[in-house]
């Protein structure tokens, strides 16, 4: 279920939206939606890092390049 929400933006965010929204052929609500979303899953992700991290430290694991050499 779809319910409306107020966001407050200031006069230039609000314009620039509105020009990719145009730009693109793009619904501003759509926008949102998923600017909303990508930023959901990038702060879930960062928490799950969060609690990752001292176990892949204990391990050695301290670099994307670490995981990629353990991967190989």
């Amino acid at each position: 279920m779809k319910k409306p929400i107020t966001v407050r933006l200031p006069d230039d965010l609000r314009k620039e939206l509105q020009e990719i929204s145009a730009s693109e052929d793009i619904p501003v609500s759509d926008i949102i939606r998923e600017s909303i979303r990508k930023y959901i899953s990038i702060h879930r992700f960062r928490r799950l890092r969060g609690r990752v991290l001292p176990f892949a430290e204990a391990q050695g694991l301290l670099t994307d390049e670490d995981i990629f050499k353990d991967l190989e």
